[in-house]
């Protein structure tokens, strides 16, 4: 860091403060700020080291920024130092101004590596009246003077309006952040998403957000024990499955329903969990909906990391009872649905008991007739009238067995093929919070909604067959859905095209996305695999890849059209 040039001329030396401050105000990035208040600092007073050290609680850095020392001797000091010594004994006003540090009564040494350092310079950075750090500033030639006193005290003031600045933004951004994490949970669980995919994600993005490097869900376990279910981030494998003891944290956040955070797990008198001491500061967060606790997430950061803040319990609590409140509805909604099946094999039950077997029992003792008169050496064009009977018996039989099979299909499974693509693609429209393309190809002539309507796209439907029709709208769901889930794309263009002739006929489902592409590495797969089985059941084909531009995700199904409408 070169010296400051002549501050003698007065003018010269309230340029340069001025345009040092508005510096400081025009940026919201807070490491960005903390090193030019820094950088300023030195240059204005001709500091050869300068630095800010932002501290916790108890005195210890949790951020420390500084200059005029390169990183290959940052690396040998190792950690920041704390608020111990003469580095303790400045005042919260004003500055300690020392012309030979060593000599100072509380001084107390250097670390091993350190650079000597004589002059110094010290003052707080106070942010709402609380401080907020300090700024360290040695070896200046000729020692430091009242105007540097004045500099720094002007700096370090106006470096507090801009970290308070930079703290609101950043606050405001993490809230967003938080909300769409929370909005994403919402849209995976309407879209259908497995709830431990979803549980995966909450832990995901709770840790991603909070700028964590662990998120653990702790659950309901066997009995009333609560389990480390999902873990993501650092010490996975040590953390999941343990059982957190009774009194514990998580269960007294879970009780009491308030969140809490911990300075460090690493230094906590009572801590029963072995596998946590390994973290610094912890926060607990209660997923609570509907007056019972649904789970605890608990977010850790490893030891000597800035600790959780009460604005990181807050939106943390804001995002557990929101996921909470997902769940919940998801298990309403599951219960719902197996009421629903249960009313339904009900009905069919009672179907197949009234008509199918009452019929087949008749056409039974119809053919038991005709074997006692056989074996009574009846005529047998005496019997031909009565086995004509129960064929039709057994024919009208095949068809209520037919028709109760046929209820048992999706209830819009009645509309035609092109309407309920069309529903499918209406109903993306809130998971990926825009309108996908759909275009529907019949021989090389593509159906519009006109066409669609007017009962020209019954042909679509003849030829395709319900069985190959019900698995080309669940492909052209599945490929909505992630879409929504995991591509965060700005458009999604599906294409149907029933081509050929006689046993040549195909049928091709293309969904295409400019999104983000496939990830590296994909652990969970149940709905590609289950696009994968639909296709072999038709002696077909399934694909998963990039698109010809080299971006985004192009997902391809086809299956041969005369296997399934036979």
């Amino acid at each position: 860091m070169t010296a400051r040039t002549d501050h003698h001329d007065g003018s010269l030396a309230a340029a340069d403060l001025l345009q040092a401050a508005l510096g400081l105000a025009s940026d919201l990035d807070l490491p960005t700020v903390l090193q030019r208040f820094v950088a300023a600092s030195a240059d204005l007073t001709g500091a050869k080291y300068g630095a800010i050290n932002v501290l916790d609680a108890r005195g210890r850095s949790t951020t420390f920024v500084h200059t005029g020392m390169d990183e290959r001797l940052t690396a040998v000091l190792g950690r920041p130092p704390h608020a111990v010594g003469v580095l303790g004994s400045i005042p919260p006003h004003g500055t300690l101004r020392l012309d030979e540090l060593m000599q100072h009564p509380t001084f107390k040494g250097f670390p091993p590596h350190h650079p000597p350092m004589g002059s110094f310079l010290g003052t707080a950075v106070r942010v709402r009246n609380r401080v907020y750090g300090y700024l360290y500033l040695s070896e200046k030639a000729g020692g430091f003077t009242d105007e540097d006193d004045e500099v720094v005290i002007t700096l370090a003031a106006a470096a507090a309006v801009a970290i308070q600045n930079a703290q609101m933004y950043a606050e405001s951004e993490r809230r967003e952040h938080w909300l769409r994490a929370g909005q994403q949970i919402t849209t995976m669980l309407l879209s259908g998403a497995d709830q431990e995919e979803v549980l995966a994600q909450i832990a995901a993005s709770s840790r991603d957000v909070a700028g964590a490097d662990t998120a653990a869900l702790v659950l309901p376990g066997l009995g009333d024990s609560w389990v480390m279910e999902i873990v993501d981030g650092a010490g996975s494998d040590e953390l999941i499955g343990t059982v957190m003891p009774p009194d514990g944290r998580a269960r007294t956040v879970l009780r009491d329903g308030n969140g809490l955070v911990v300075d460090s797990l690493s230094r906590a008198r009572a801590m029963r969990v072995d596998a946590l001491r390994q973290f610094g500061p912890a926060l607990y967060a209660p997923m609570n909906a509907d007056g019972r606790g649904v789970g605890v997430l608990v977010l850790l950061r490893k030891v000597g990391s800035a600790p959780f803040g009460p604005s990181d319990l807050a939106t943390a609590e804001t995002y557990a009872a929101q996921a909470a409140l997902a769940l919940v509805l998801a298990e309403a909604r599951h219960a719902q649905d197996v009421a629903a099946l249960l009313d339904e094999r009900e009905r069919i039950a009672r179907d197949l008991h009234d008509l199918a077997i009452q019929q087949l029992f008749a056409t039974g003792m119809q053919l038991e007739t005709v074997r006692r008169r056989a074996a009574r050496g009846v005529d047998p064009s005496e019997l031909t009238g009565i086995v004509e009977d129960a064929l039709d018996n057994v024919d009208s039989t095949v068809r209520q067995i037919r028709s109760i099979v046929h209820a048992l299909r999706d209830p819009d499974a009645s509309a035609p093929l092109a309407e309920r693509l069309r529903r499918e693609a209406s109903l993306a429209r809130t998971g990926l919070g825009f309108a996908p393309s759909l275009v529907i190809t019949v021989d090389h002539r593509v159906l519009d909604s006109a066409e669609a309507l007017d009962g020209d796209a019954q042909a679509l439907d003849d030829r395709v067959g319900d069985d190959l029709g019900d698995d080309v709208v669940a492909v052209v769901r599945e490929g909505l859905a992630n879409a929504a889930r995991h591509a965060r794309a700005t458009a999604v263009a599906v294409r149907v095209e029933l081509a050929g002739e006689g046993p040549d006929t195909e049928v091709t489902v293309e969904v295409e996305d400019d999104g983000a592409g496939l990830p590296p590495e994909r652990d969970r797969r149940s709905g590609t695999d289950n696009l994968a089985a639909r296709a072999r059941r038709h002696g077909g084909t399934f694909t998963l890849g990039t698109t010809t531009e080299g971006r985004g995700t192009l997902l391809t199904w086809k299956a041969p059209v005369h296997a399934s409408a036979l």
